[in-house]
């Protein structure tokens, strides 16, 4: 599954931070919430527009990302 699916960075909306396709909700909010304590189970009852797989999608952006930070610059 890959993220891109389901994560959209779109100008003007959330001032361009990565989005869930289709709403207003941030990578970030999600992680926030899930670094907070909030299960997956309680995301997806606090948000019925998300499905399990828009908070999988989140995780591998997240994951990407963190591997991209993490590789050396280009020479």
């Amino acid at each position: 599954m890959p993220f891109e699916d389901y994560i959209t960075v779109t100008p003007g909306v959330r001032s361009g931070k990565p989005c869930i396709k289709g709403t207003r909700i941030t990578v970030a909010d999600v992680l926030e919430y899930m670094a907070g304590g909030m299960t997956e189970a309680e995301i997806l009852a606090d948000f019925p527009d998300l499905q399990p797989e828009h908070i999988r999608a989140v995780l591998a952006f997240a994951a990407a990302r963190e591997r991209r930070l993490g590789e050396p610059p280009a020479a």
